[in-house]
């Protein structure tokens, strides 16, 4: 199977054989977004969820999703991370979440960061649904990575 590294010579699915990479510095950068009814997003920047503090909920979520995306992608690396963050941008419409994953490994951090981004999304929803069962998650991607055999990237 040509140029898919999770597949073996006979299309078979297997884990990757990092061992011989070199360690470096690795970071990669993650994004999406929540898009919500101005009440619900009017409630979270108040504080008048019911839940609680939905972004510090979101927030702790997503780090530890990162810390556990071997776990959840079944031929993932188990990762030592160095640095994790969460960051959010509340609008009038909605919340776009920006996650940033670090490590100094012998394989790269974009998992850990989408699955930071996605689950902080979801916690969003989670505390809001009560608000905006119509909220719509969507555009998770890959902003930047750094570091590793292939270079440095960064989305178009």
């Amino acid at each position: 199977m040509s140029g898919l590294t999770h597949l073996d010579a006979d299309g078979a699915a297997h884990m990757v054989d990092v061992s011989a990479k070199a360690v470096t510095a690795r970071e990669a950068i993650a994004s999406g977004r929540i898009d919500m009814s101005a009440q619900a997003a009017a409630a979270i920047a108040d504080g008048l969820v019911r839940k609680g503090d939905v972004l510090a909920v979101a927030r702790v979520a997503g780090i530890m999703a990162a810390k556990r995306t071997a776990d959840l992608i079944p031929l993932c690396h188990p990762i030592a991370l160095s640095a994790v963050s969460v960051d959010f941008d509340l609008g009038q419409a909605g919340v776009t979440v920006t996650a940033t994953a670090r490590t100094a490994g012998v394989t790269g951090v974009e998992m850990e960061a989408l699955t930071a981004a996605t689950v902080a999304l979801l916690t969003v929803y989670d505390m809001a649904k009560a608000l905006d069962k119509a909220m719509v998650i969507g555009g998770v991607r890959l902003i930047a990575k750094t570091g590793g055999k292939s270079g440095d990237w960064r989305a178009p």
